[in-house]
């Protein structure tokens, strides 16, 4: 389809550039667009994961690839997963190759610019009058894109080929043109390949009504003064943020924190960072990190980026646009082949739980100068859990997967959210009707782990438990937790949250899992208690108010013993 410049001698750019009442004006027309595709993207879509949890983001970059807005709802990790895309296509077709009523498609973090293989990207190309102007994107979590282990998400998986189906950028529409041979092959490669073909059609539904409304935008103000609006969106990200930046004292702040397990035997592995701080520009360097594990815990470049770039923005300045203007205020050192920049073949699915503990190291760091904006280690993961099997209602295959949030660190003046996805990740915890109606499944218990929120002046927020039981059927499940081990530390004197588990219940007794368990036989008289990590407080617990330790008692999350324990003042008062 050919967007048409039609606009009025009114809407034309004025000498020098647009003013800024035009600039704000066109990018909420922008903003708009990428809400609307989101919103979109999430009610087309078949699985669970996307239409409830809201696992996916849309964008809108530049004809070089560079982010220019994001929807609110987004997930921040996919910030740099949306450039890294754009960057694989133009690096791989000349922008004359590229065509009106192409659709683009990847997911490999290696040669793709993905995160992991369940995101896929997608990307379709904006023409103005037979120019390219940019791109419309999206990403969705996919439930399941092959691989050893149904979800493509547990622990125990080596190398990448074991996570699944690896996509390079390739074009799934040609000039407008299905190519069904590619599309063929992507459903045959995952499992339950109807509902991976609605996530699929979702997307590129999306795609199709973000062009419609840069169409419409582009008739209504011209390829020109879009252009200059999204030039001057970047340039005004960049110096806001450099601006806040140079608000920091100079110097060099440090810290380190460790990762539980790779799932692989490797454990204790070490995350470190150096921060030095100049007038403007402040230098991330993560050289100190452990070198890649044969888990699924490393983090590509691209997303260790991604969570600086977060980082930066929640901290410094949190109502700056999401835009490339953060990213290009990031220097980052990293070491190829580190576990924060790893090369292929290694696995990354769980990378995630990287990227959290990679954002609780830089609020680490940055405490000492940024004490009001610095919270409680959060639940540092992105807990995991996945349920598969037969179901006995129809006969055919399912597949349930769910990343469940967890505390949120206590804050300089209020406490943390309890069962909340915290940092990069912005998805909602999947509601009790969505499982039992979409699976075999019955939820017998939904609520917050006792004691899990650390003590403080402002407690740290409580960790989740779910307890899941197979209806009439035995299935399998695997997963993937993080601070399982190590709890999330509290900040300024709090104390530290509770840990995670996985319990297997029924039958002989009660069995603790291990962190990462893959593929584990749930018979129909056992379930799965997942319980989440909570997180760390703010402040000394003797600071904290009487009558604030009195609604804790009240609450259902603090048991006596506890209270007693970390109050001991407020409880005698």
């Amino acid at each position: 389809m050919t967007l048409h410049d039609t606009r009025t001698a009114s809407a034309a750019a004025p000498q020098g550039g647009p003013d800024p009442i035009t600039v704000e004006i066109v990018a909420s027309a922008f903003r708009s667009v990428v809400d609307e595709t989101f919103i979109a993207l999430m009610k087309s879509a078949y699985s669970t994961n996307i239409k409830e949890r809201h696992d996916h983001s849309t964008a809108i970059c530049d004809r070089e690839g560079r982010l220019i807005v994001q929807a609110e709802m987004s997930l921040p990790i996919h910030l740099a997963s949306m450039t890294g895309l754009m960057q694989a296509v133009l690096s791989r077709y000349a922008p004359e190759e590229i065509r009106e009523g192409d659709i683009f498609v990847a997911n490999d973090p290696h040669v793709a610019g993905g995160t992991h293989l369940p995101d896929i990207n997608y990307a379709a190309p904006i023409f103005v009058e037979g120019r390219l102007l940019g791109f419309v994107c999206n990403i969705a979590h996919h439930a399941d894109i092959g691989g050893m282990v149904p979800g493509s998400m547990a622990g125990g998986m080596s190398e990448i080929y074991q996570e699944g189906l690896r996509i390079p950028v390739v074009r799934l529409f040609r000039a407008g043109e299905l190519q069904q041979d590619i599309l063929d092959l992507l459903l045959l490669n995952a499992r339950i390949p109807e509902e991976r073909r609605g996530d699929h059609f979702a997307q590129i539904a999306a795609c199709r009504l973000g062009l419609r409304r840069v169409g419409e935008i582009a008739g209504r103000y011209g390829a020109a003064l879009i252009e200059q609006v999204w030039a001057s969106l970047l340039s005004r990200t960049h110096a806001r943020m450099r601006a806040a930046i140079a608000g920091l004292p100079d110097g060099t702040y440090r810290f380190e924190d460790v990762m539980d397990d790779d799932g692989c035997g490797t454990s204790d592995i070490p995350l470190r960072l150096e921060i030095t701080v100049s007038g403007d520009r402040a230098v991330f360097d993560l050289r100190g990190s452990a070198p890649q594990v044969q888990g699924n815990i490393n983090l590509t470049r691209n997303a260790a980026k991604a969570a600086v770039a977060y980082a930066l923005r929640t901290l410094l300045d949190p109502e700056i646009a999401n835009n490339e203007g953060i990213l290009e205020c990031c220097e980052l050192l990293t070491e190829p082949g580190s576990i924060v920049d790893c090369i292929a073949p290694a696995p990354v699915a769980q990378r995630l739980n990287t990227s959290q503990r990679l954002v609780d190291v830089i609020i680490g760091a940055l405490a000492p100068a940024l004490p009001e904006a610095a919270v409680g280690a959060a639940n540092g993961a992105n807990t995991t859990a996945v349920f598969s099997g037969i179901d006995p209602r129809n006969g055919k295959p399912y597949l349930y997967l769910e990343t469940l949030g967890g505390g949120a660190g206590g804050r300089n003046d209020r406490d943390g959210k309890d069962g909340v996805q915290v940092h990069i990740t912005n998805t909602s915890n999947l509601p009790i009707e969505a499982i039992e109606t979409e699976y075999p499944l019955r939820v017998l218990s939904y609520g917050f782990v006792e004691d899990s929120g650390g003590a403080g002046r402002y407690r740290g927020g409580a960790g989740l438990r779910r307890v899941i039981a197979p209806v009439d059927h035995d299935c399998t499940f695997n997963g993937a937790g993080e601070r399982f081990a190590h709890a999330p530390w509290g900040i300024f004197g709090g104390g530290a949250g509770r840990p995670g588990r996985f319990v297997l219940k029924g039958g002989a007794g009660e069995t603790v899992l291990v962190a990462k368990p893959s593929a584990v036989p749930l018979r129909r008289d056992q379930v799965i208690v997942v319980e989440t990590p909570g997180s760390g407080g703010y402040g000394p617990a003797d600071e904290r108010s009487a009558a604030a330790v009195a609604e804790d008692a009240l609450s259902g999350k603090y048991s006596p013993g506890f209270l007693d324990r970390n109050y001991p003042a407020q409880r005698r008062g």
